[in-house]
């Protein structure tokens, strides 16, 4: 088929006045203007009139099972204080409750025209009996040993579905250690070594808070003080390694990790970083909502731009955002970073998410997968980047792996 729109954004290359997009099966084949394609290919027209026609948006990070949470956590004092108050909420919740915001924020994520979600999953056996998700989506098993759930039969059966499958509608699965304060350096290694034997991405949240950097910098603080109650053992925070340092003794990275947030790091985390060869970095997701509830120290986004590395976006969980639209998400990000030409950030929302996830997506070009969407813009603003990070409407056409969606 070939899809006409008013403008077409390949992201990778230049905006394309009356463009056109040629579709065969879930690829796409050849991208230019209306007249050039439909000269060069038959198959049936569909015209999407004004509108701008670009990748679906890839939310690189997100917790779907915290859907019903929105607006139930007031910023609080501390991020260790947050924390005690999602553990007391999730302790209320049954598996039809995180179930039903599973489908629930699906739906939203495609009302905003998300194609693509890596979405971590802290029960795994929610899958064994949820409904195919309409969108293409990543699972990510949450790993966590400090405090162990009740094993059930059911957990064990849905935690062995990420190893024994690697296909989920489109999507995929991946493994999720949560966090260095909560999931041990043994846990890293086993992870590490499971995900490169597998051939499975990795993401885990490092670096997120100054409690964080606290705990494992200097052997202190709230985060440091609760963690000791829980049990954990704490002799790994006497090192004076920043969180990243201490996630790399364990792991190693490589360029099918993701680093969520990233958000406290010093001078000698850039060296670091700037020293893997490009081919096997790690990437990076910001979450500009959550990022702005927590009052986090500003994102270093400049530094990481400038030593070349992958940054891209995600929504993070309801309990700590207001929103799973990608367009709340690139308009945050653009109040926060006003030197960010629209072009580059509406890249961190398409492009970049699926370099990380190792996605031949996120772009308009011949092999890519055939994941768009048509934004309604404002014709009137110059830059369509711009107008597109603007949109405050619902998504009204999607197609994923070459389907149409209905709205």
């Amino acid at each position: 088929m070939i899809l006409r729109a008013g403008v077409v954004l390949p992201i990778s290359g230049a905006p394309i006045p009356n463009g056109a997009v040629a579709v065969s099966g879930n690829t796409i084949t050849a991208v230019g203007s209306f007249e050039e394609i439909r000269a060069a290919h038959g198959g049936e027209v569909i015209d999407l009139g004004e509108r701008a026609l670009m990748p679906g948006l890839v939310t690189a990070h997100c917790h779907l099972d915290y859907t019903m949470m929105r607006r139930s956590i007031q910023p609080q004092r501390s991020f260790t204080e947050w924390i005690r108050r999602i553990n007391a909420l999730k302790r209320s919740l049954g598996a039809e409750d995180y179930r039903a915001a599973i489908v629930k924020g699906l739906a939203e994520l495609q009302h905003w025209g998300t194609t693509t979600v890596a979405n971590i999953e802290s029960f795994p056996e929610l899958l064994t009996e949820m409904p195919v998700s309409p969108l293409r989506t990543i699972w990510f098993l949450e790993m966590i040993d400090v405090r162990h759930r009740v094993t059930t039969e059911e957990v064990v059966t849905g935690a062995l579905a990420f190893f024994e499958k690697h296909e989920a509608h489109g999507g995929g699965f991946g493994l999720s250690p949560h966090a260095p304060y909560t999931a041990s350096g043994p846990l890293y290694e086993l992870v590490a070594h499971a995900a490169a034997e597998l051939d499975m991405p990795v993401m885990t949240h490092v670096a997120e808070s100054r409690e964080e950097w606290d705990m494992f910098r200097n052997a202190r603080g709230e985060l440091y003080d609760f963690m000791l109650r829980l049990g954990r053992w704490m002799h790994d925070c006497h090192q004076e390694h920043t969180p990243l340092k201490h996630l790399i003794h364990y792991t190693g990275f490589g360029s099918r990790w993701i680093l969520a947030h990233m958000n406290e790091l010093d001078d000698s985390d850039f060296v670091l970083l700037a020293s893997i060869p490009r081919a096997e970095r790690p990437s990076i997701v910001h979450c500009p909502g959550s990022h702005r509830y927590f009052r986090h120290a500003p994102f270093p986004l400049a530094k990481l731009v400038e030593i070349g590395m992958n940054v891209c976006l995600g929504t993070d969980s309801l309990a700590s955002t207001f929103s799973l639209s990608m367009f709340d998400q690139m308009r945050i990000m653009a109040d926060c970073e006003p030197w960010l030409h629209p072009a580059d950030l509406v890249a961190m929302a398409t492009l970049n998410g699926a370099r990380a996830l190792k996605m031949n997506a996120g772009k308009i070009e011949p092999g890519a997968l055939a994941d768009l969407i048509a934004v309604p813009h404002d014709p009137s603003m110059r830059d369509i980047h711009a107008a597109v990070i603007a949109n405050r409407e619902p998504i009204p056409w999607m197609m994923i792996d070459g389907h149409i969606l209905s709205p």
